[in-house]
C-alpha cells in the first residue's frame, strides 16, 4: 500500500470553498463526460454520522476505459467502471474507489479543509504523516498535463471581478489573504504481483494531476459560484447531474451498448455475471447496501469526487 498526503492551498476561505467545491465538481464532471464515458451519479442524498454529524452521501460510476495506459488495458475488460463513494461531512470528507473485478484494488482519500497555508502537520489528529510522504502542490507553478491547460484557468492570469483577487504571484502562499489548505491523505493499494508498484505510482500521478486541475478550476470559476447559497448550489448540482448522466448514456444506443454491463444498483451481481461471460474471474462480493462510513481502507462493491 502506498500512502501520501497532499496539501493544496487556494486563495479562498474554507467557508467559501464549501460552495466552490460543489460547483467545481459538478461542472468538471459534466465537462469530462460524453460519448459513453465520464461520471454517472447513482446516489446523492443526506446522511448523518454519529461522529461527523450531518452530511451528504454520493455514489458515482466513473467510465474511463479510453484513459487507461496500454499496459493496463491488457487485463481490463473493454467496458468497465470505477465505483466512487463519498461522504461529505464538510470540512471533513471521505472518498473511496473500487473496481468490481479487482478485489485487491482500493483507494481511500481523507480530506480536511483548514484556514491556513498547509502548516498543520497533524491535521487528521492521529499519526502524523512522515515528512517524506507529504507533497505540497502549488496551483500556480506546478505543471499540469498540456491537454488540461486553459489560460482562463491559469492562476497567474486569473483575476476575479467579484472579489478583486488575482492574479497569483510567486510566493503567494506565504502572505496571501485569505488562504486555505486542502489536506488529502491518500492510500492506494493494488496487491497484484508484477503490477503493484507500477499501478500505485500511476494512480498517485493521476491523483496529483486531478487535484491540481480541480483546485485551479475552483479558483478560476469563483465569479460563477461566489455568492451562491448552499441551496442554490445544490440545485445547480442536481441540474448538472441530470445533464452529466445523459451525456454518459449517450453512447448506449450504438453497437457497443450490448457489450456494456447493464445499469443496475447491484454491481456485485450484474457485473460479475457479465465479466464471467468475458472470462474474467471475480471475487465474492459483500452487501452493497451498507452506507456507514468505512473506518479503514476497503473495497466497496455498491453501485466522481
Amino acid at each position: 500500500m502506498l500512502m501520501k498526503e497532499y496539501r493544496i492551498c487556494m486563495p479562498l476561505t474554507v467557508e467559501e470553498y464549501r460552495i466552490g467545491q460543489l460547483y467545481m465538481i459538478s461542472k468538471h464532471s459534466c465537462e469530462q463526460s460524453g460519448g459513453g464515458e465520464g461520471v454517472e451519479v447513482i446516489k446523492n442524498e443526506s446522511d448523518t454520522h454519529p461522529q461527523h454529524g450531518p452530511g451528504q452521501l454520493t455514489e458515482k460510476r466513473i467510465y474511463l476505459n479510453s484513459k487507461l495506459p496500454s499496459w493496463a488495458k491488457a487485463f481490463v475488460p473493454r467496458f468497465f467502471y470505477v465505483t466512487e463513494k463519498a461522504w461529505n461531512f464538510y470540512p471533513y470528507t471521505i472518498t473511496e474507489y473500487s473496481v468490481s473485478f479487482l478485489p485487491k484494488f482500493s483507494i481511500r482519500i481523507e480530506t480536511r479543509f483548514e484556514n491556513n497555508n498547509g502548516d498543520n502537520n497533524n491535521v487528521f489528529e492521529d499519526t502524523p504523516t512522515p515528512a517524506e510522504n507529504v507533497s505540497f502542490l502549488d496551483i500556480l507553478s506546478d505543471p499540469i498535463p498540456e491537454k488540461h491547460y486553459k489560460e482562463s484557468e491559469d492562476p497567474g492570469c486569473w483575476q476575479s471581478s467579484k472579489t478583486g483577487r488575482g492574479p497569483l504571484e510567486k510566493g503567494w502562499r506565504d502572505d496571501h489573504k485569505p488562504i486555505m489548505c486542502s489536506y488529502k491523505r491518500v492510500q492506494c493499494s493494488f496487491e497484484v504481483y508484477g503490477f503493484q508498484t507500477r499501478t500505485e505510482e500511476f494512480i498517485h500521478k493521476n491523483i496529483r494531476d486531478i487535484l491540481l486541475v480541480g483546485h485551479r478550476q475552483a479558483v478560476a470559476w469563483i465569479d460563477e459560484w461566489h455568492g451562491l447559497s448552499l441551496e442554490e448550489v445544490r440545485e445547480y448540482e442536481r441540474a448538472m447531474q441530470e445533464k452529466t448522466n445523459s451525456k454518459v448514456k449517450s453512447n448506449n444506443t450504438g453497437p457497443q451498448a450490448a457489450s456494456r454491463p447493464a445499469f443496475s444498483r447491484s454491481i456485485s451481481v450484474t457485473d460479475e455475471v457479465t465479466l464471467k461471460k468475458m472470462g474474467v474471474m471475480t471475487a465474492a462480493t459483500s452487501d452493497p447496501s451498507l452506507s456507514s462510513v468505512p473506518q479503514s481502507p476497503m473495497r466497496l462493491n455498491s453501485t466522481p469526487e
